[in-house]
């Protein structure tokens, strides 16, 4: 592996662009540690010139969001003949559209929630599902967007009406599913462990609590009955599996134990380009299944291909 050629992608131009920053340098320094020539590339819209003057053996797909995760850059590493880790154009931009990966999800026997697609400008003061829901972009990620609307709310959330709104205008409505967070990781063919995350100060699982030092609190391996646990790593492996993804990818879900005894899990979505920064749920894993940090990015480097 010494002397491979590898292009860390990071950067970016999108809302998550310190992410990716933070993602690409931790997997670059690794990389470097374990021998590979790596060069850093913050990416714009010359980046198909760029990757044809570098030439990289390997692209290592450091980038989250629009245009990084859901099938353009992909797209273009396809024409270029570079091989690429993550997963490849038909299961990124499938994972990214959340009204589409719920029904392949749901048609796999995934369990998702109700939802229904609404244009925030024609919400007004009506609710567009009775409260408590969800609201959130289609194609964002990181919590980019989300907004709560509790169970007392008497109107839709003001920002929706807002000139300088930052996120596009259709939006998924989803039903608000109380309980605890929880995610589980697929490395190659094969689920990881299960992670409960406990926001610490927030609301919910938002953006401070994903990236920001002491933002949650990760149970690993999670609390939860040896039933429930293979519950989620069996629907995490199927998700993966439906979706069409490789490599490495995380789904999330929401686990609500009922005072009657009676419990629901469900998917929340599948993330094809999970962070790699300090505080990522995907590192964590890894290294509770005895991969560290640069055990993971060689072997995501190795698994690297085209036409994926």
């Amino acid at each position: 592996m010494t002397g491979k050629h590898v292009a860390v992608l990071m950067g970016g131009w999108v809302n998550e662009r310190p992410v990716s920053l933070s993602s690409g340098r931790a997997c670059a320094d690794a990389l470097e540690a374990r021998g590979y020539r790596v060069t850093r590339i913050d990416v714009d819209r010359t980046i198909a010139a760029v990757l044809a003057e570098a030439k990289p053996d390997v692209a290592f797909n450091a980038l989250h969001g629009p245009f990084g995760e859901d099938g353009c850059i992909q797209g273009i590493l396809e024409i270029l003949q570079i091989p690429y880790t993550h997963s490849g154009v038909m299961a990124s931009a499938l994972a990214m559209n959340k009204v589409k990966a719920k029904a392949v999800m749901a048609a796999a026997g995934v369990p998702v929630t109700e939802h229904r697609i609404v244009d925030r400008r024609s919400i007004g003061s009506e609710h567009p599902m009775a409260p408590p829901y969800v609201l959130k972009p289609i194609n964002e990620g990181s919590s980019f967007g989300v907004l709560i609307v509790k169970e007392d709310a008497q109107f839709p959330p003001q920002e929706l009406s807002r000139d300088d709104w930052p996120y596009p205008d259709v939006l998924m409505c989803e039903r608000y599913i109380p309980g605890r967070e929880l995610t589980c990781a697929v490395m190659g063919d094969r689920a990881l462990g299960v992670i409960d995350i406990v926001p610490l100060g927030h609301g919910f699982y938002d953006y401070e609590a994903k990236y920001a030092e002491g933002g949650s609190q990760h149970i690993l391996p999670a609390k939860i009955s040896p039933i429930i646990y293979q519950e989620v790593q069996k629907l995490t492996l199927t998700a993966h599996q439906a979706l069409g993804c490789r490599g490495v990818s995380r789904a999330d879900f929401r686990f609500d134990e009922k005072a009657d005894g009676t419990s629901s899990l469900i998917c929340l979505e599948v993330n094809t380009q999970p962070g790699m920064t300090p505080t990522s749920l995907v590192p964590e894993l890894a290294a509770h299944e005895g991969y560290d940090f640069g055990d993971l990015v060689t072997w995501m480097v190795e698994d690297a291909s085209c036409c994926r």
